[in-house]
């Protein structure tokens, strides 16, 4: 007997949407970082892209628990000595409250090209209830 393997042929890629009002953000990125790697299906393979297209729409109704409205803080470095930027998560989610689902998302994918191919190509969110992918049918996912 020999382990089944799919070949990029046999994967079938769906399209869903997802409301992310008043879903907690870190349940959110759970459930669409397991949809985008394709690990709900019975075909999943680590080395493969088997995931299904996402479209997350509300990103800014997304809801936070405990203090991290004030605590939760996003970390970057422009490369100078000293220079660190924090961003708080409260300005983030009025100024990009898109970028705050996706680096949920990553922190949740594998690090590596994959990982990386999987959240471009595969996760469309967007600040409110509209989005340009009508087109593909996209199945709703209730999270609530």
């Amino acid at each position: 007997m020999k382990t089944y393997s799919p070949t990029a042929a046999e994967l079938d890629h769906r399209w869903y949407v997802v409301d992310a009002e008043g879903v907690v953000l870190g349940r959110l990125a759970s459930k669409v970082a397991q949809i985008i790697r394709g690990k709900h299906k019975p075909t999943f393979a680590p080395h493969l892209d088997g995931g299904d297209y996402v479209v997350v729409v509300n990103a800014e109704k997304v809801r936070l628990t405990g203090r991290k409205m004030e605590q939760k803080q996003y970390f970057r470095h422009t490369g100078y000595m000293g220079h660190e930027k924090f961003v708080p998560v409260a300005k983030m989610l009025v100024e990009h409250p898109e970028r705050v689902i996706e680096k949920a998302v990553f922190g949740m994918l594998p690090k590596g090209t994959l990982g990386r191919q999987t959240l471009r190509k595969k996760l469309k969110v967007y600040a409110g209830p509209e989005h340009p992918h009508q087109g593909q049918n996209p199945a709703p996912i209730d999270l609530k």
